[in-house]
């Protein structure tokens, strides 16, 4: 059965369009089960009736034209149990509906299975036979395997359209796919697919002898050339767009070309007596081999980096110049591809770019990084897309929710139209709120900061009225790096950051790689990175990496004294002494040295299950306390938020959640310590609002929300919010609490600012 299943895969996977693949199916599995009849019937949510679409033993003239009701006969029962049902003899079935247009009236037996696709019904598939019997549990659970598969297919025709050929009781309407991802970049885009495929195949490489090992050295010593100046040309082309700090990933780039890296490996395979296409294969498929063998999420991504160079060498080798070519992108390009990478977005003119969508690759991906500080909406890990289908069709990319749209109808285009002129117009508004305080109608004040990464943000956050920074996240600067960064190189870049902000406060977390977070040059190989050796743990295990850390950020803020230093990832009191022996001990350093410094306020994060029980201990040891909402709530749910297979279980407004952070808030003021979020919930007015009336001293959020949330709480009272927050507690259901919220706010008026695909 097994190899069966595999070729009738094989076999659907290589037809042309659903209709051939439905054909295959009904004919194949007939084949298989030896019975008499095969035939699926597809689901028309439009309708909600169960159409007869392909069929191997009734008649065929009922294909397209015979239907039931969604609660109609042993179909529409298999349907609604979302269930198989098997029964010997089904006209005695008390839900048997008969249809005298297929002619099935001579068989009794019947097994139906539900085609099912990420909790979406498809449709269901039917085996029927003469004789009265129960099909067995072999056959049931090929049928059911075998539907699973062909749920991928149908999910793949409706994303390019050739699905609509589905008869409808009701006015033909074009139907739109949705797939899921995860939030690359915030934002709404609309426009048109332009899938960008690499220029060259580096799999396809074969091995060659070299004729003559200096010709082939010379060859590649061009192509290498050649690459490098078209890693320049990019750079350049987004050279307006980004700051220098990310533009120094096309520097990773360019060191990673050098003659002394992989053009080096490259060059001692040819003097061994390989080709130079062969030569570059085998080094590009060892980096890569070694990289995607890691569980990390981060370093995996960075074997896309290698393929994207290595192609770009090959198809100089091989004459083929297609990278540096001028594409003809349309107007209101949205970019495609199976793993996007930080060069391609130099390819598309800025003016021209819309969104982004790669079925490969995590919010953390170089791209996603770059695609926050260029603005442009992006949806990253689509991994059930058929990406290559998509070029020409119209697309839309939510990256708030990490979804896209394929072949939009009029109703959904107008809807996130509409998002997209309401966002325009909502920033223009909300521009006269920038030098007002957060402050509620009945004078309770709270300071919104920003986090940050890129100087970009900071200058961003400065337009927007931030008060200061709750969270700089320093590992970008080492992301963005080959090596760790010199304590000289830290101290320039934290610099910046302090006197762009002074005189308010700049919160600096502590290295936190791990997770989902990892240095190229740093490899943490784990079978469960977000349980293991991550934030504090990694830089206590390296007290030189810490010291020269914090070394850089206390001579970085001489002279201005708006340093405040966070400790990520703690989970015991121990953690947080260590830290501080280690941070008294580079300020005496630093002292000796000559820097008048004065010593910084310290806090920790609470982003664990473990310290949300230990504040009263840890809040005695440190000067202020900041809940990292986003990893907390992914430990007290123990889902992955980055996994777009899961990411509707990572639910913000959850009850256990919402108890946590009040408890959190409750306890750290009753020692006396301020307490913040610097998590996305903050960033979300719905959030926000709750928080607020938690009693937490300040938030922290991305710059593209401090006006929304400023404009929220100018326009409450915190008489109001501590009403509605007594309200969503007594709530058991997270979709309750979310919907209890957005109603709330919409009747207080601030439709506008939580509207679709906001939140």
């Amino acid at each position: 059965m097994l190899d069966i299943l595999r070729r009738i895969v094989q076999e659907v996977s290589s037809a042309t369009d659903l209709s051939d693949a439905l054909k295959v199916v009904v004919a194949r599995i007939r084949a298989a089960m030896n019975t008499e009849v095969c035939s699926v019937y597809l689901f028309d949510p439009e309708s909600k009736r169960y159409v007869l679409m392909a069929t191997e033993g009734l008649k065929q003239e009922a294909v397209g034209r015979v239907s039931l009701s969604s609660s109609q006969g042993l179909v529409g029962l298999v349907g609604s149990r979302e269930e198989p049902i098997n029964v010997d003899n089904a006209p005695t079935h008390p839900r048997f509906h008969f249809l005298s247009e297929t002619g099935e009236d001579p068989f009794l037996s019947f097994l139906g299975v539900p085609i099912i696709h990420h909790k979406r019904l498809m449709g269901v598939m039917v085996v029927q036979q003469r004789d009265s019997r129960q099909f067995d549990e072999s056959e049931e659970a090929f049928l059911v395997t075998m539907s699973a598969q062909l749920a991928g297919v149908i999910a793949h025709a409706e994303a390019t359209g050739n699905i609509l050929d589905i008869p409808s009781a009701t006015n033909e309407r074009k139907k739109s796919t949705r797939f899921n991802g995860a939030p690359g970049a915030p934002g709404v885009g609309l426009g048109q697919a332009f899938v960008l495929s690499p220029a060259a195949d580096l799999s396809g490489v074969v091995d060659k002898e070299a004729e003559s090992v200096d010709d082939e050295i010379g060859r590649f010593d061009l192509a290498l050339e050649a690459a490098r100046e078209e890693i320049r040309i990019l750079g350049e082309k987004l050279s307006s767009e980004l700051r220098p700090e990310e533009m120094a990933l096309f520097d990773v780039y360019l060191n990673m070309l050098d003659d002394h890296a992989l053009g080096a490996e490259v060059k001692a395979r040819i003097r061994e007596g390989s080709w130079a296409q062969g030569a570059l294969r085998q080094v590009v498929m060892q980096y890569v081999g070694h990289f995607q063998l890691m569980e990390d999420v981060y370093l995996r991504e960075r074997a896309t980096d290698i393929i994207d160079l290595g192609t770009r060498i090959l198809a100089h080798l091989q004459g083929s110049d297609a990278h540096a070519q001028e594409y003809e992108f349309p107007d209101d390009t949205i970019l495609v591809s199976e793993e996007l990478t930080p060069a391609m977005l130099g390819e598309v003119p800025p003016g021209k770019l819309r969104g982004l969508v790669s079925v490969k690759g995590s919010s953390n991906s170089h791209v996603a990084i770059l695609a926050r500080a260029m603005g442009i909406p992006t949806v990253m890990g689509v991994v059930d897309v058929p990406y290559a289908q998509l070029h020409g069709l119209e697309l839309i990319v939510d990256g708030y929710r990490g979804q896209i749209f394929s072949s939009p109808n009029d109703e959904l285009r107008e809807q996130y139209q509409a998002i997209f002129d309401e966002e325009q117009a909502l920033q223009k508004d909300l521009q006269v709120l920038r030098d007002e305080p957060a402050e509620t109608l009945d004078g309770h004040r709270i300071p919104l900061w920003v986090n940050t990464g890129l100087i970009t943000d900071a200058v961003r956050s400065l337009e927007r009225g931030a008060e200061g920074v709750g969270l700089y996240r320093t590992e970008v600067p080492f992301m963005m790096k080959d090596r760790f960064p010199s304590e000289s190189e830290q101290q320039k870049i934290y610099r910046q950051q302090l006197e762009t902000f002074a005189p308010n406060p700049v919160t600096m977390r502590t290295l936190d790689i791990g997770g989902d977070k990892a240095l190229t040059y740093f490899p943490i190989n784990e079978a469960n990175p977000f349980l293991g050796w991550r934030g504090i743990r990694v830089t206590l295990d390296h007290p030189e990496i810490f010291l020269v850390q914090i070394r850089a950020m206390l001579k970085a803020s001489e002279g201005l004294n708006n340093l405040r230093i966070m400790l990520p990832m703690i989970t015991s009191v121990s953690e947080v002494d260590e830290a501080l022996h280690l941070i008294y001990r580079a300020h005496a350093e630093v002292l000796e040295e000559g820097f008048d410094v004065e010593m910084p306020q310290v806090g920790v994060m609470i982003e664990v299950p473990a310290a949300v029980y230990q504040i009263r201990e840890l809040g005695q040891r440190v000067d202020f306390l900041s809940v990292g909402s986003n990893d907390l709530t992914q430990y007290l749910l123990a889902v992955d938020r980055n996994n777009p297979r899961v990411a509707d279980l990572y639910q913000a407004f959850h009850p256990a959640v919402l108890t946590a952070l009040k408890m959190i808030a409750d306890m750290a003021h009753e020692i006396g310590k301020p307490v913040s979020v610097c998590g996305e919930l903050a960033g979300n007015p719905l959030g926000a609002v709750l928080l607020m009336a938690m009693g937490y001293d300040m938030m922290s959020m991305n710059a593209t929300n401090l006006p929304k949330v400023k404009s929220v709480i100018r326009g409450i009272s915190r008489e109001w919010a501590d009403q509605l927050l007594a309200e969503v507690l007594q709530i058991e259901s997270a979709p309750v609490i979310t919907a209890t919220l957005q109603l709330s706010l919409e009747k207080a008026g601030f439709g506008r600012i939580i509207g679709p695909g906001r939140n």
